[in-house]
């Protein structure tokens, strides 16, 4: 189990999480959700070990993570919301530069590139620059990076950033296998149809503070909204997003002053 107790970060004395705290448990995909600024990202970041958080803690299975980083990240995968490769390296020379940091026997490293490669529909580029790929080509990149050493957890921010619709697809129904295999999982997203869909569970962050944290099914009926993007309008939304809406078009049908 992956568990975040009283999870707090400051930045110059300003709080972007107060007292965070969730778990993410063995067989299910947690779904982690807030608007712009509510401090998904810093979670996140903190989650996968790139920033230390002011107060609180991470465990997995019990253990404070900073305890045991190296044997955590190894166990580790990551798909980050911005695809920052290394654009000068072809698809397959950034894989096998991470398999390499993974310390994976090269034999088995290349067997599961050339497979990976191949099922995310890569392998004609795989000797093109990544500075050629569009998005979603390195989001496939991005997410083959995270698969390459079977990892327990997998921690996926805007995963299906860019892809196609089939694309999409395949990614969907990988991520519910590697759950109902047993993986400890958060989705971290936007997209709030994807999530409904594939989350056991959903935690909603707002102003650095988890405002729910329950299943989507129970949301409903403590909410009594029909949906997921009810619930989290009912939640976090104060603006009156409609008349935002009508006001946009009236100024585009502005023609003089």
């Amino acid at each position: 189990m992956l568990e975040i107790r009283g999870l707090t970060k400051r930045y110059s004395r300003r709080p972007v999480l107060h007292d965070v705290s969730f778990a993410a448990r063995p067989g299910e995909i947690l779904g982690y959700l807030g608007p712009n600024g509510a401090g998904k990202s810093t979670t996140v970041k903190i989650l996968v070990g790139l920033l230390e958080p002011s107060d609180g803690e991470v465990l997995y299975n019990g253990r404070n993570v900073h305890d045991h980083l190296l044997d955590y990240k190894s166990r580790l995968g990551y798909v980050p919301e911005e695809p920052l490769l290394y654009p000068f390296l072809t698809g397959r020379e950034y894989l096998q530069l991470i398999g390499r940091l993974r310390a994976l026997p090269e034999k088995l490293l290349n067997k599961k590139i050339d497979d990976l490669l191949q099922l995310l529909s890569l392998r004609p580029h795989r000797h093109s620059r990544i500075s050629s790929y569009s998005k979603g080509m390195k989001q496939k990149v991005l997410l083959a990076a995270a698969l390459l050493h079977n990892p327990d957890i997998l921690v996926l921010d805007e995963p299906l950033s860019g892809l196609d619709v089939t694309a999409s697809l395949i990614v969907r129904n990988l991520i519910q296998s590697l759950a109902r295999d047993g993986r400890v999982i958060l989705f971290s997203s936007h997209v709030l149809e994807v999530v409904e869909k594939i989350c056991s569970r959903v935690v909603i962050l707002h102003k650095g503070r988890i405002v729910a944290n329950d299943s989507v099914e129970h949301l409903r009926e403590l909410m009594k909204s029909p949906t997921l993007e009810d619930i989290f309008a009912d939640l976090v939304i104060a603006e009156d997003t409609q008349k935002i809406a009508r006001d946009i078009i009236e100024v585009m049908g502005t023609e003089s002053l």
